[in-house]
């Protein structure tokens, strides 16, 4: 994927615009102008065109981009394109860009291929002169989404997801504990319990803790519902066909933690993940029923399929009982957020102005668009009931903005909280974004961080 060692053959990577390629033109022999008018190169693009040397090897591969643009996807599309071999970018771009130009190139190798009968990889290698740290470690982190999306549900349980995040505390000296089962109400998480029971594979609440204790607290918390039938209120089978997505924010939040780890952010950090599979049984929860919580509040459940912000509502009440400096959560919450914005631009809500503020900036300064919904209180008649505390799900209006309200009821107003609503996979296929599991926000969320914690990164 990457190499530290540029090559004599090495071929190199010239991005190209409609408006330079006239210059870069004048600087080619007659032959490659030939070349590029039979080929009919504009430099559009997306556009590529490869060049022969007079060998008969590769001499230059020619890439079409939009400088407007970030330069994240700008060579993304290339891997997919060239031919196996050692490859160097030869651009007048700042170190930044060519940094994201070398993590579009790494995420545009990926490929899910753990299901499949193993192949020899091909290797199409790009040289590297800086940043080497940084960019294999935001590759790794996305392509770890991607995995843990894509994985069949019955190879992404609970206990897996449990062995997966176990595996990442051993990587990096950190502490993981888990309750499973019973235990659950024993140490007061019973909504967990509740959504997980019906299963044979039994629900659980995943923790990992790194960091100096001296630094401030970060707590990360993920929606892990390995799969979802939607309860007794069924999905119907389109819309159950991409469920195994649905611990899609557990996969964020292990992705940052390992983002964070490698990254050295000095951050006391504390991830909870609460992971159940939302079966149909004997034993299910039922629409109606009035349960617990670990915050001692009671909720009517209004639809089983509402199961996501029951498991969180005790997660974050747990992240919130030792007052940290900041509670984010990643959800593949609503369907209603995806109405709004569509399926390639995650929700944010926050109970704080300045952490809106803050994260809208970082969103903007890494070119990854997610955008602001208000937790507009007056819609919070929707989850009143005379049966319980609240209940889980609203009417059929503002469905984003009440699933934000109901988690909103387990954050105190003194402790900045951040909840990221996304879809967590592609629709469609784009230069290094293949159709399937995909991060979505990451980007933002660990630049707020980095920002706002300080860190010397290293190269």
């Amino acid at each position: 994927m990457f190499t530290l060692e540029k090559l004599e053959n090495s071929t190199p990577i010239l991005p190209v615009t409609v408006d330079t390629l006239a210059e870069v033109r004048a600087h080619l022999p007659t032959f490659v102008h030939n070349w590029l008018d039979l080929n009919k190169f504009t430099g559009k693009p997306g556009e590529i065109c490869i060049i022969p040397a007079l060998s008969g090897k590769l001499g230059t591969a020619l890439v079409g981009y939009d400088p407007a643009a970030t330069a994240l996807w700008s060579i993304a599309g290339l891997p997919a394109q060239l031919p196996e071999g050692h490859y160097h970018l030869e651009a007048n771009w700042s170190e930044n860009d060519q940094m994201l130009a070398a993590i579009g190139w790494g995420l545009g190798q990926y490929e899910f291929a753990i299901t499949k009968k193993p192949q020899e990889p091909e290797q199409r290698k790009l040289y590297l002169s800086a940043h080497y740290e940084r960019v294999v470690a935001f590759v790794n982190a996305i392509n770890s989404v991607r995995d843990l999306v894509n994985m069949p549900a019955n190879r992404m349980m609970p206990e897996h997801l449990a062995v997966h995040m176990h595996t990442l505390a051993d990587e990096f000296d950190a502490s993981f504990q888990q309750l499973v089962g019973d235990d659950l109400i024993e140490h007061g998480y019973p909504a967990v319990y509740e959504v997980g029971r019906a299963s044979k594979h039994k629900p659980r609440v995943l923790e990992l803790h790194w960091g100096d204790k001296k630094n401030p607290e970060v707590v990360l918390v993920g929606k892990g519902v390995c799969f979802d039938t939607g309860g007794l209120d069924m999905k119907p089978s389109s819309a159950m066909r991409l469920m195994k997505k649905d611990m899609g924010g557990a996969a964020h939040v292990i992705a940052l933690a390992r983002l964070i780890m490698q990254m050295n952010l000095p951050i006391c950090l504390r991830v909870l993940v609460p992971a159940v599979d939302n079966a149909i049984g004997g034993d299910a929860f039922r629409p109606g029923d009035v349960i617990n919580t670990r915050a001692g509040k009671t909720v009517e459940v209004d639809n089983t399929d509402a199961e996501g912000r029951l498991i969180l509502c005790d997660a974050l009440t747990a992240a919130c009982e030792h007052e940290p400096a900041l509670v984010i959560d990643f959800a593949t919450l609503t369907g209603a957020a995806r109405v709004a914005l569509g399926t390639e631009v995650p929700v944010f809500f926050s109970n704080s102005r300045p952490l809106t503020q803050q994260v809208q900036q970082a969103s903007a300064d890494v070119d990854e668009l997610m955008w602001n919904l208000p937790l507009y209180k007056p819609y919070m008649h929707q989850l009143k009931t005379q049966f319980a505390d609240l209940k889980n799900s609203g009417d059929s209006y503002g469905g984003a903005i009440t699933a934000a309200l109901f988690l909103n009821e387990f954050v105190p107003d003194t402790i900045p909280w951040l909840h990221i609503d996304m879809m967590a996979w592609n629709l469609r296929a784009r230069p290094g974004r293949p159709v399937g599991g995909e991060a979505m926000g990451l980007f933002a969320v660990y630049h707020y961080l980095e920002q706002t914690f300080q860190t010397m990164i290293p190269d």
